[in-house]
């Protein structure tokens, strides 16, 4: 059976509208999976490190894995996910937690404070502008910013952690 010009027209229509429902949040989509994976491979490198390398220190003049684990953990509060929020939440992180398990709790609450920013983003509300502390931001500015805040100190861990031995998450099973 031949489907008319109006036929052929009309379930192309349909078949876009089903697509474009289907991907109705691209931009917030797409920050969510780039969020999760650098996520998951900062809380499963800290779950590598043996509790005596967190105070391991490849230079002298750079932080310990501790110190970069809290740093990790106290910046979403600071600058990225309380912004978005509306809250000027505030952590000290990076001085006042020092062991595996404190590290490992402070990521854990950190990261689940700033998955319900993720979670709760839409490419409307994205667009959202929001104040950072005398600074004006788009909301899905702040959730890249730390995508790549948090990525950028994923190759400072890859670093630790081959010094160490250790295979990063990123490339188990390469």
């Amino acid at each position: 059976m031949m489907l008319s010009i109006t036929d052929r027209i009309t379930f192309f229509s349909s078949e876009s509208s089903l697509v474009n429902a289907q991907n109705s949040n691209p931009l917030s989509d797409d920050v969510r999976r780039a969020y999760a994976e650098v996520r998951n491979n900062i809380l499963r490198s800290a779950e590598k490190v043996p509790a005596e390398n967190y105070d391991f220190r490849p230079a002298p003049r750079v932080r310990t894995f501790a110190q970069l684990m809290g740093h990790i953990a106290q910046e979403q509060y600071l600058f990225f996910c309380g912004p978005i929020k509306g809250e000027q939440k505030t952590a000290d992180v990076e001085r006042t937690k020092t062991t595996k398990t404190e590290l490992l709790v402070a990521l854990n609450d950190s990261f689940a404070y700033c998955d319900s920013a993720y979670n709760a983003m839409t490419d409307t509300s994205a667009k959202e502008i929001v104040d950072t502390g005398g600074n004006r931001s788009m909301k899905l500015r702040l959730l890249w910013m730390n995508v790549v805040h948090d990525q950028s100190h994923y190759g400072n861990i890859v670093t630790y952690l081959r010094i160490k031995g250790i295979v990063p998450p990123s490339t188990e099973g390469q």
